[in-house]
Formats: structure tokens, C-alpha cells, sequence
């Protein structure tokens, strides 16, 4: 049996149906920025609608609506502050694990809203993985078992599939070929770098649908962010990517869809190559340029 065929059934759904169609995305009543970007040619993916999220009485998101393109790079912007981690967040349900944070709107993962009644929250975070700002390698495990540790929480035990899956995951986190030789050498040895493309693995290696970065390269240096942007290059072939990043530049390089996000509202969204050489709006323009943030 092929590998892709045995691991399928790891893939753990959030609702009790078969595998989830997909559905046409439909914009926000009322929103302002949230119409398909221009050239949106492929399927959706994640569909926001009308989404608010906060802590207590402070509303961090206001009613934030877009459309998540299946199999590429959407790139989440803006300065500090104006909600690009709490969005992200609550795109695979860890921002309501803060105490005092709340959550309104929908969010559709192939159609199915992620905050319904019946919705599985470990279900939907195996089904949306997330590689945070800064590297956590579990410290005392292997490189090895980092990367295995989630097929064996889901009780895979076949150490041919196991090998495999080690493998192939370091080899589309760009990491392979610097640690294939000392797998049992603990994670939390590896460089800032290598951790971080480590942590991609043990992501990928569950087969997530849709993977979230949190800045993944802010704490990195060029030549580690360039094999981290390498990484998402190729990943987006198999994934869909959603990255949170200050880096203008890395979301020229990466994204094929941008976000500009300004005090908790989503300004504008389109494809990337427009946004930044003929954005729409004039608060994206002085973003942009440099004018503020």
C-alpha cells in the first residue's frame, strides 16, 4: 500500500460526515474588502465571515471577512497591534484556550464552520496545524520522535511508516539533508533555524490540510529565513498556507494572496503583485511605502 493511502485514515474529520465538499465562498454582508481578489482562480479553502474576536470588553477583530485561496500563500500584514495573531489564531480555535477571549462569526474549513456545536476542537487543530513565532521543539525528544510524535499519539506504530514519514516530512521542511545522520540527536540541540524548519515538519507530518505560521522567520537570520521561505514555497504545492509576518518584503517574495490588516479591520485583500504595486486603498498605499507602521 501506498504510504499516502495509509496515513489518509489519520486524518481525523470534525463533523460526522464523509470527506467535506467544497463550496463556493461567498462574502460578508455589508463587508468592505472582502469580494474574491482579482485573478482568484483557484478553489477556497478557508472562508472568514464577519469574524470578531477579543478578550474581555476589548474587541481585537471587527468584523474581518476573506477568503482563503485552496494551495497557496496568503500572506496576514500589517503593524504592530492591529490583530494579524489573534486572527490567526482563531483560524484553528487556540485563541479561545486564553482565558477571557471570545470568538463571534464563522469560520469554514471546506464548507463546515469550525465553531459549531458539534466541531472538535483537537480534531479541527489536526486538521489546521500551526507553527508558531518562536521554535518548540519538544525538548527532550529527538529529532526523530519530534517529527513522529504525532502519528504515534495517533497510534501508529509500523516503523517502516514511521521512517518514512520522518523522511519525507525533514525533506519538504528543507532539513533532511542536514540531519540524516543524527536523528536521535535531541531537537532542542539544532540551531534557532533548523528548530523552526523542525517544528514545520512535525507539523506537516500529520498531513494537516491547512497550515498557520506565526512570523515564522522574525527571529531568524537571512540565510535561515531564506530556507523557511524556501520551505513555504514548495509546501504550498500540497497545503494551504496562512502566514503572519511584519516582513513586506517576505510577503512579496512568499505570498500569492496579501492581507492588510489596520486596527483590527481587514483593509484590503487581493493578489499579492497588485497590493503592492497598485493597491486600492490609500492606507495600504502608506503602509506600503513606509509612511507609518
Amino acid at each position: 500500500m501506498e504510504m499516502q493511502e495509509e496515513i489518509e485514515p489519520l486524518r481525523v474529520r470534525t463533523m460526522e460526515t464523509e470527506k467535506m465538499g467544497q463550496t463556493k465562498a461567498t462574502a460578508a454582508d455589508g463587508s468592505t474588502a472582502q469580494a474574491e481578489p482579482t485573478g482568484f482562480a483557484l478553489g477556497t479553502k478557508m472562508s472568514i465571515k464577519r469574524l470578531e474576536a477579543g478578550f474581555g470588553k476589548s474587541m481585537v477583530l471587527k468584523g474581518v471577512s476573506i477568503e482563503v485561496p485552496q494551495r497557496s500563500v496568503t500572506a496576514i500584514m500589517g503593524p504592530s497591534g492591529c490583530g494579524k495573531t489573534t486572527f490567526i489564531r482563531c483560524l484553528n480555535r487556540i485563541h479561545e484556550l486564553t482565558p477571557g477571549a471570545f470568538v463571534r462569526g464563522e469560520v469554514l474549513l471546506d464548507g463546515e464552520d469550525i465553531y459549531a456545536p458539534r466541531a472538535d476542537p483537537v480534531a479541527i487543530r489536526r486538521r489546521i496545524g500551526m507553527v508558531f513565532q518562536k521554535p518548540n521543539p519538544f525538548p527532550t525528544m529527538s529529532i526523530y520522535d519530534n517529527v513522529a510524535a504525532g502519528l504515534k499519539l495517533n497510534g501508529v506504530k509500523d516503523r517502516k511508516l514511521l521512517d518514512e514519514v520522518v523522511e519525507r516530512s525533514l525533506k519538504m521542511g528543507f532539513l533532511w539533508d542536514e540531519v540524516k545522520d543524527e536523528l536521535r540527536k535531541s531537537g532542542a540541540a539544532l540551531s534557532g533555524g533548523q528548530q523552526q524548519r523542525l517544528c514545520i515538519a512535525r507539523a506537516i507530518a500529520v498531513q494537516p490540510e491547512v497550515l498557520l505560521m506565526d512570523e515564522p522567520a522574525s527571529a531568524l537570520d537571512p540565510t535561515a529565513t531564506a530556507k523557511i521561505e524556501e520551505a513555504m514555497v514548495e509546501l504550498k504545492k500540497q497545503y494551504t498556507i496562512v502566514i503572519v509576518t511584519h516582513n513586506m518584503q517576505q510577503a512579496a517574495r512568499v505570498a500569492d494572496y496579501t492581507a492588510f490588516f489596520y486596527l483590527g479591520e481587514l483593509v484590503e485583500f487581493g493578489e499579492t503583485a497588485q497590493l503592492f504595486e497598485n493597491p486600492k486603498k490609500e492606507l495600504t498605499e502608506r503602509y506600503i511605502t513606509g509612511k507609518f507602521g
